[in-house]
């Protein structure tokens, strides 16, 4: 993993605080390679680990005590969650992430490739990164108020229905963007209700439609006042969840018939090869000016930028899709199947050595 390209985005004022993981729930084996391989590969000391890990210090000083009774502390760390780790590192230090959480490798890359076969494969890493990130959350609920933004998508969904034994009335779950056409448990309106029953918190949600039928109808939905209410306080949350579309025939976009073929074709002849909250993005993470995107009804993501976002993207077909979003600046944290991760470590290399060249 030696070689990647850090990528650089420059902020003014007062460096933004760290954006933590918040792990203390954990039990002791899943904390124990990730707390040593920060501190003795990683080079952070013991405060740094406890900060990133959300660990009281004195947990930290424990786990590292442990890993070397345990006898997995010699001159590298002795454990296959290791490389886990490792991918995870160089992921974040490409693309300037606050942090990077990836799930066990399963060898997707290896196995056949066929439709029924992916598909398969597909489902398997949005309920393993659904698992992550639903213990991502369970974190940052035990902590009190909190208000996190939602996004929409199969991933997630799974976040939602993998989040169990944690209780907050004073958790608010609100949707980043108006609702689809057709009722889907991925639609933004059921995933931010289901975050919303299965803590105990409240919901807000947009009542108006995710694209609108033109720029006079957009207009009308966002001075509406309900909607401002939802929009301010999306804009104001402690934490954002959302996903990222592949722009392909798989996509969610094309199966739950919200773009036709024609209007799939047009965008991908525009450049776009991602698209999340409504806006479109190209390889390099640039956004696209695309009258698509001036009908969507979202929180606009140049009001995410400096703020708590973390991705969560599962499949190995993500992997353009999830690079473009990374190098936009505007995701701090990622959450990632273990085969993705490899994947896009791998193609995020390769496509900075050829812009490298093409550069000069």
């Amino acid at each position: 993993m030696m070689g990647f390209v850090k990528m650089v985005f420059m902020n003014t004022g007062k460096p933004p605080k760290l954006l933590e993981l918040n792990l203390a729930h954990e039990s002791d084996d899943a904390l124990i390679v990730r707390a040593a391989w920060m501190y003795y590969v990683g080079g952070l000391n013991q405060e740094q680990t406890a900060s990133r890990l959300g660990l009281h210090r004195s947990r930290v000083n424990r786990l590292l005590s442990e890993a070397r009774d345990r006898g997995l502390i010699n001159v590298t760390i002795n454990h296959e969650s290791a490389r886990d780790i490792e991918v995870e590192q160089a992921i974040a230090r490409c693309f300037g992430l606050d942090f990077c959480m990836t799930t066990p490798t399963l060898g997707f890359a290896d196995g056949p490739s066929d439709p029924k076969a992916d598909r398969i494969r597909a489902a398997i890493s949005r309920r393993a990164v659904g698992a992550a990130g639903a213990s991502f959350l369970k974190g940052k609920l035990l902590d009190g108020p909190v208000t996190v933004g939602v996004s929409w998508g199969r991933t997630i969904e799974q976040v939602a229905m993998q989040l169990a034994g944690v209780r907050n009335p004073q958790a608010r779950f609100v949707s980043l963007l108006g609702s689809l056409k057709r009722n889907s448990t991925s639609n933004p309106f059921e995933v931010v209700q289901f975050f919303a029953a299965r803590t105990g918190g409240e919901v807000h949600f947009l009542p108006v439609p995710f694209i609108a039928d033109s720029l006079a109808d957009r207009k009308v939905f966002l001075e509406q006042r309900i909607v401002q209410d939802a929009m301010q306080l999306a804009r104001n949350a402690d934490l954002y969840l959302i996903s990222v579309g592949e722009l392909e025939e798989t996509s969610v976009l094309r199966t739950q018939d919200i773009l036709t073929a024609d209007e799939l074709r047009n965008i991908q002849e525009s450049g776009a090869v991602c698209d999340s909250l409504g806006k479109l993005f190209d390889i390099n993470g640039r956004e696209i000016n695309h009258p698509l995107s001036h009908r969507t009804v979202a929180i606009e993501t140049n009001e995410l930028r400096g703020r708590n976002v973390v991705l969560l993207a599962g499949g190995l077909e993500k992997v353009r899709a999830t690079i473009a979003l990374l190098r936009s600046g505007i995701v701090k944290g990622l959450i990632i199947d273990g085969d993705t991760a490899v994947a896009l470590a791998q193609s995020a290399l390769v496509l900075d050595q050829y812009n490298e060249s093409h550069s000069r």
